[in-house]
């Protein structure tokens, strides 16, 4: 798991979590019905940051933002 997918599936929980109504701990802070909208906000952006690295993991290989592709000469 990346930091992203971690983060996202703590969120994801803590969302849960809340909407069953229990309290939540992220850290030294202990989130409740009221702070919802901030646990959704943290949601999205650390689901924003998950799908921006499976983008990315899809993609050509670069460097230096130039791609590149591997050419094999074996002949078969």
């Amino acid at each position: 798991m990346t930091i992203a997918t971690d983060m996202l599936a703590k969120y994801l929980a803590a969302e849960a979590a809340i909407l069953e109504g229990k309290e939540v701990k992220l850290g030294d802070r202990t989130l409740r019905m009221e702070d919802l909208g901030s646990v959704i906000t943290g949601r999205k952006e650390w689901q924003q940051a998950a799908n921006r690295e499976i983008t990315a993991a899809g993609r050509t290989p670069s460097i230096g933002g130039l791609s590149f592709a591997l050419a094999r000469f074996g002949g078969q």
